[in-house]
């Protein structure tokens, strides 16, 4: 009763020259407090599924090759094909999430033209398949903890991407970021001696490194492209629906061309080899691939999902503090060796990522203050 006596006060503008301040006092109430939480809770399953995700499918990839598999493209294709397992819960929970976005703004909403969802579909489908088969590369001659190591360099061209497509600004923070995971990505290429796989040369070393770093830069423009969207063509509308959109149908994209690659090049015919002489066996075979397109997809998904909460930045930082669960996880299951040179550079990178990460807080605190002096007004 107290509320609602609260809010007729609020509501009703009495008469005098303070009318027009007690109008903007009303439409500046915070929100309610159930609905922060339930934000930061999406944001936090985000995280978890997005980390976890990623760590799982790094160390099935590298199971893949590690107990016999040899096909690059049956690797990306995995990658990038998990997308039937959200159809489900596509069309179960969009739909809903729709109508009910679009009922409460019939007056603002305008959707975007098919042509234009179409042209953004393909561009980042194509990224995503070329970001898939580079990685794909990596995986075969690199350690999942070089991988991961090389990965975390995606900050940095994020931060470049974002420049050009999302206004990003260079602070001081973001420099000294950008030159600590350089530092730490040299380290890495320059000591030949983690490169511990069995049976890899240095050559095949040094080109699963240039295709890791060059997947890396393209995952990093894939993010900042997907924030562009969600603001340009999206409207910053932070739909359920919108994120499974820009999930599933790059992916079919992905899909369409990863496997045109697969039967080109011929790979298909490994199939039947790879299954008999696979090291865990034949059924292991199908469900490491399979449980490689679950987790990949889960980790697609969730990154998105924390675009369209917060940004692309933060999304990187999220995915770029999983290095060392991903560094913990390959030394755990494969026993890989922690030597001195890999443990400075991934101080060297969570050091970059920790200074990336408060330019992004600094920035926090300077918009939530823009807003209070401009609600005051």
């Amino acid at each position: 009763m107290a509320e609602d006596q609260l809010t007729s006060l609020l509501v009703k503008e009495p008469k005098g020259s303070n009318s027009g301040s007690r109008a903007i006092t009303q439409t500046t109430l915070p929100p309610p407090a159930k609905d922060h939480i339930i934000k930061w809770l999406r944001v936090a399953l985000y995280a978890i599924f997005g980390v976890s995700g990623q760590a799982s499918a790094l160390l099935l990839s590298r199971l893949y090759y590690q107990k016999g598999g040899t096909s690059n493209w049956v690797e990306s294709v995995t990658q990038v094909a998990g997308f039937p397992f959200l159809l489900p819960y596509y069309f179960s929970q969009c739909t809903f999430s729709s109508t009910t976005v679009s009922s409460d703004n019939d007056d603002t909403v305008v959707e975007p033209k098919l042509s234009t969802l179409i042209f953004v579909y393909v561009c980042i489908g194509l990224i995503m398949a070329a970001n898939s088969f580079l990685y794909s590369i990596g995986y075969e001659y690199l350690p999942v903890s070089i991988v991961s190591l090389v990965s975390a360099s995606q900050l940095a061209f994020n931060a470049l991407f974002s420049y050009f497509l999302n206004s990003q600004k260079f602070t001081p923070f973001i420099i000294n970021s950008l030159l600590l995971l350089t530092i730490s990505s040299v380290l890495t290429v320059s000591n030949n001696s983690i490169g511990e796989l069995h049976g890899i040369s240095d050559g095949n070393y040094t080109l699963g490194f240039i295709c890791t770093f060059s997947a890396t830069a393209l995952y990093g423009l894939m993010l900042a492209s997907q924030q562009l969207v969600f603001r340009k063509v999206f409207g910053n509308r932070q739909s359920l629906k919108h994120v499974m959109d820009l999930t599933i149908y790059p992916s079919i994209v992905a899909s369409i061309v990863t496997l045109i690659g697969f039967f080109v090049s011929g790979d298909y015919k490994l199939i039947s080899p790879e299954m008999d002489s696979y090291g865990l066996g034949q059924a292991s075979y199908v469900m490491t691939l399979v449980w490689t397109a679950v987790c990949w997809q889960v980790s697609i998904f969730a990154g998105l999902g924390l675009v369209s909460e917060l940004s692309a930045l933060f999304a990187n930082c999220i995915f770029a503090f999983g290095l060392p669960v991903n560094t913990a996880a390959a030394i755990a299951v494969f026993g890989e060796e922690m030597n001195v040179v890999k443990g400075v550079s991934m101080v060297l990178a969570i050091w970059g990522i920790i200074s990336y990460s408060y330019q992004q807080h600094l920035d926090d605190c300077v918009d939530e203050t823009k807003g209070s002096e401009v609600a005051e007004v």
